[in-house]
C-alpha cells in the first residue's frame, strides 16, 4: 500500500513538474502579447512589420519598423549556419567514425568545454581578435558587421550540431555499413554515401537546433556586430538582430510609452521564431527516433 502511494506521488509530481513547464510558456507568450498589443495603439502594423526605420526616439514621428532586424537576425543565422554545419557534420563524423578511443576521448571534453564558454567571452574574443582581423582582410574601418556576428555563432553553435550529428551517426545500423564494405565501398565512400545520408533525420536535427542557438543568441551579436539599425545591404555591413534591440533599449525606455510595448511586440516575435525553430526540430528530432527504433 505505502509503495503505491509513493509511486502516484511521484508520478503526480513528474506531472505537475511537466504541466508547470507549460504554464510558464503560456504565461510568457500571454505577457507579451499582451504588451504587444498596446503598442499597435500608437503603432500602425504595417508600419511595424514592414517598415525599415526603427528610430523611437525622433522627435515628432518616432518610427518601430522591425525589417531591418528581422534581415539582420536571419543573415547572422544563415552566415552562423553556413560555417558551422559542414565543420559540426564533418567533425562528428570524424569523431564517430574515425578518430582512434583515445583521440575520441580528447576531443568529446574539448567541444563539451566550448559549449560552456559565457557568451560575452566569445563578444569579447570577437572585439579584440576576429574584428581587428576582418577590418585588416577587407579593408574596413571597423570589423564589427554581420560576418564578425556570423563566425562567432557559428562557434557557439557548433557544439549542439556536433554532438546532436555524433549521437545519429553513431545510431546509423552496422549491417548499412557491412553491406557497403561487402559490395566494395571503401571505407570514405561508405561514409559519405551510407552512413551520413542514413543519418540525415538526426543531423537535419542538430541543424535546426543550431538555429535556434544562433537566433536567440543575444551579447555575442550586441558585443560584434555594430548595432546599426540602417538595412544591410551584405555581411561587411553592421546590423542590430532582435535579441540585441530588447538588450540595448528596454532598460533605458520609459515605462508605459509606445516605445516600451514596442519592444515588447518585437519580444513577441522573437518569440514566435524560436518557438517554430523548436518546433521543427522536435518534428525532425521525434521522426529519427521513430525511424531507429
Amino acid at each position: 500500500m505505502m509503495s503505491r502511494l509513493k509511486e502516484k506521488a511521484i508520478h503526480f509530481l513528474f506531472f505537475l513538474a511537466a504541466f508547470s513547464t507549460l504554464v510558464i510558456l503560456a504565461g510568457i507568450f500571454l505577457m507579451l502579447v499582451l504588451n504587444a498589443i498596446r503598442a499597435f495603439e500608437d503603432v500602425s502594423f504595417r508600419d511595424f512589420f514592414f517598415g525599415t526605420r526603427w528610430n523611437p526616439s525622433a522627435y515628432g514621428e518616432p518610427s518601430y519598423g522591425i525589417v531591418q532586424m528581422i534581415v539582420s537576425t536571419f543573415m547572422t543565422t544563415l552566415g552562423a549556419m553556413l560555417i558551422a554545419v559542414p565543420l559540426g557534420v564533418g567533425a562528428a563524423a570524424y569523431i564517430a567514425e574515425v578518430a582512434s578511443p583515445r583521440v575520441r576521448e580528447v576531443l568529446k571534453p574539448a567541444i563539451e568545454i566550448l559549449a560552456g564558454i559565457p557568451s560575452v567571452v566569445i563578444g569579447f574574443l570577437g572585439i579584440v581578435l576576429v574584428g581587428p582581423l576582418i577590418a585588416d582582410a577587407f579593408g574596413l574601418s571597423s570589423g564589427l558587421n554581420a560576418l564578425n556576428g556570423s563566425i562567432l555563432l557559428a562557434v557557439m553553435a557548433l557544439p549542439t550540431i556536433i554532438s546532436v550529428s555524433e549521437d545519429a551517426i553513431r545510431a546509423v545500423p552496422t549491417e548499412y555499413k557491412e553491406a557497403s564494405y561487402a559490395l566494395g565501398a571503401s571505407r570514405w565512400t561508405t561514409l559519405v554515401r551510407v552512413t551520413i545520408p542514413a543519418a540525415f533525420q538526426g543531423i537535419a536535427a542538430s541543424v535546426v537546433l543550431g538555429v535556434g542557438r544562433a537566433v536567440g543568441e543575444t551579447m555575442t551579436v550586441l558585443m560584434a556586430t555594430g548595432n546599426a539599425t540602417a538595412m544591410p545591404h551584405g555581411f561587411l555591413d553592421s546590423v542590430r538582430t532582435l535579441t540585441a534591440t530588447i538588450a540595448i533599449e528596454l532598460g533605458e525606455v520609459p515605462h508605459g510609452t509606445a516605445h516600451y510595448y514596442a519592444l515588447f511586440a518585437v519580444g513577441a516575435v522573437l518569440f514566435v521564431i524560436s518557438l517554430g525553430v523548436n518546433l521543427v526540430a522536435e518534428m525532425i528530432t521525434a521522426k529519427h527516433r521513430r525511424l531507429t527504433k
